[in-house]
């Protein structure tokens, strides 16, 4: 059985067959950061939190990318999708542009490589789901996740995270909570990925 795509809406539906009992999803949501890695799975949140200095060397640099990236398969685990934030176009590149973009893909590309669904989702299209505004700051999206979930989030990021589980948990039929159509039609900038799905 697969998900297909349905153009119109720009989101999928899992057919539904009679008298059929679907168990749930396991989805994360990850939000990459080389700072604070947010991380949302089923058994909660959690944050892998770094620092770096201007000087570190190119092997510190790789061993701290490795560390976020470790603890990230692991907090994971087996799932059926993740959802993570999709890169920020930076108009005034930092240093660290490199670092965030490469560790963006050692993440992406261990879950590929483990053949786990992701999707990608726009930092706009995670705060239209949690706000309904594409352009709303952290601490607001940090307060729509605690008040529609009832969840006791301790950073922006666990936040982000919790609400790409949500989307990804949304799109597979399965939402964590019901949420305005206004907020909802943020599914449907998503890049989706072409799954099988769960039995």
């Amino acid at each position: 059985m697969t998900l297909t795509q349905t153009p119109a809406a720009g989101m999928t539906r899992l057919p539904a067959a009679a008298g059929a009992i679907r168990r749930l999803y396991r989805v994360a949501g990850v939000d990459i950061s080389l700072t604070g890695t947010g991380i949302s799975t089923i058994g909660g949140t959690t944050r892998v939190p770094t620092a770096g200095r201007r000087a570190d060397s190119l092997v510190e640099r790789d061993a701290r990318l490795k560390h976020i990236t470790s603890r990230v398969l692991d907090e994971v685990g087996a799932v059926d999708l993740v959802c993570v934030e999709g890169p920020v176009s930076y108009q005034q590149p930092g240093g660290s542009t490199w670092d965030r973009a490469g560790l963006w893909w050692r993440i992406v590309s261990s879950f590929i490589g483990r053949e786990i669904p992701v999707a990608v989702i726009p930092p706009t299209s995670r705060a239209k789901y949690a706000t309904g505004r594409g352009g709303a700051r952290k601490t607001a999206v940090l307060e729509a996740a605690q008040q529609r979930y009832g969840a006791i989030l301790p950073t922006d990021d666990e936040a982000d995270a919790l609400i790409l589980r949500a989307m990804g948990l949304d799109w597979l039929g399965q939402a964590l909570a019901s949420v305005p159509d206004g907020h909802r039609a943020a599914l449907g900038g998503v890049r989706w990925p072409e799954m099988e799905a769960a039995r």
